[in-house]
């Protein structure tokens, strides 16, 4: 595969993630998936050949890349397997925060464990009752003296298990209009007394993935672990959710070609009726419709990419991406397996699996309702 934004360093990774993966991950990934976590050692490994944080600066160990090494590092992860989506919410949407708006005391005392896998991160923004609408988040925090205390619920937290450093969106005021002026972030740290894990969630799919509530119950941290300014929060995550919802358009993508290759190859294999069912006209029509709707979508995706890594504002684009991307890959899904047969419906074909993974990506960094509702919004204007 060519991208026209990839140079030959781009494709170096690639080869070298890749090998890296088949040996790393690959053999163990069903193993991850039945003990429902990947280990801690795999981001350490992660860590220690360089594939974590490639966009951080050299003074934190990082190799100051373009959005181009994530784009790579994303693809490879994917066609691994979608619960490894945690490793791409550490590099590209939790450390940008820290990144761009911590100041030189947190970005030392923070990122080089970031890039080594020493530190895992989170971002809790969902809550028990605020999904998509951040404004209306109740989790607190209050200021006493040099610290906030923090009150509240999280959920469907990515990466709550293993997390070291969670970026938490809460109100530190309570009184202001609209609701959204008074949010900001705070990283609340592994140890932080109050602060505790609820239950590992038990998801559809995305299995290996440790996602999970959290509770912070007069959980005491910090003034310094205060991100930017008090009150920006809100205008930190608009600006963040760009590449956010681009990440997610670039898996669903890369997830639809890998369940059109799994299901060319089944279909070449299956025999009915005397012949192969790749032979047979639906089949083949089917194949004909997947293949050019993941080729619109590679399009797409890879031209936003561009402007993304040229520093536009395409929230607009990115909105119409995630949304189409992430359902036409659903449609694949299911197209797939049922080409597949009785044995798409069977655990042991990987085909199972995606199917599986994939109906959440419609669903978080913002649903694909919201996607539209900002679309049209920006039809108005």
């Amino acid at each position: 595969m060519t991208h026209r934004y990839l140079t030959e360093e781009h494709q170096i990774l690639r080869a070298s993630f890749r090998k890296f993966l088949k040996k790393e991950a690959e053999p163990y990934f069903e193993e991850w998936e039945k003990n429902r976590i990947i280990p801690r050692e795999f981001w350490n490994k992660l860590g220690e050949q360089g594939f974590l944080c490639p966009a951080v600066d050299e003074e934190y160990g990082g190799m100051n890349a373009d959005f181009g090494y994530s784009v790579v590092i994303t693809e490879e992860l994917e066609r691994i397997g979608t619960s490894l989506v945690g490793v791409g919410l550490h590099n590209d949407i939790v450390v940008p925060y820290i990144d761009s708006y911590g100041n030189a005391e947190q970005k030392a005392r923070w990122l080089p464990k970031c890039v080594t896998g020493e530190y895992i991160t989170a971002i809790a923004m969902t809550e028990p009752g605020a999904g998509s609408d951040l404004a209306n988040i109740k989790t607190t925090a209050v200021r006493d003296g040099d610290h906030y205390i923090i009150n509240g619920e999280k959920t469907f937290i990515t990466n709550g298990i293993h997390s070291d450093l969670i970026v938490v969106a809460c109100k530190t005021d309570t009184k202001i209009q609209p609701g959204y002026k008074g949010i900001s972030l705070i990283v609340v740290e592994r140890d932080t007394p109050g602060f505790r894990r609820g239950k590992k969630l038990e998801k559809v799919g995305q299995w290996a993935q440790d996602t999970a509530e959290l509770i912070f119950e007069d959980a005491k941290v910090p003034v310094t672990n205060l991100l930017g300014q008090e009150g920006k929060g809100f205008y930190y995550m608009m600006n963040k959710l760009q590449q956010e919802r681009l990440i997610v358009a670039i898996e669903a993508v890369v997830s639809a070609e890998e369940m059109l290759a799994l299901t060319i190859d089944y279909a070449k294999s299956r025999k009915a009726f005397g012949k192969s069912i790749s032979q047979f006209q639906n089949t083949q029509f089917k194949m004909a419709e997947m293949a050019t709707d993941i080729q619109i979508g590679r399009t797409f995706i890879d031209d936003l990419i561009v402007n993304h890594m040229q520093g536009k504002d395409v929230v607009n684009q990115v909105s119409m991406a995630k949304w189409w991307t992430t359902d036409m890959a659903k449609r694949v899904a299911a197209e797939c397996m049922q080409l597949h047969g009785g044995y798409g419906y069977m655990e042991e074909y990987p085909i199972a699996r995606r199917y599986r993974d994939i109906a959440v990506l419609s669903i978080y960094a913002g649903t694909n309702e919201i996607m539209k509702q900002i679309i049209a919004k920006n039809l108005e204007r």
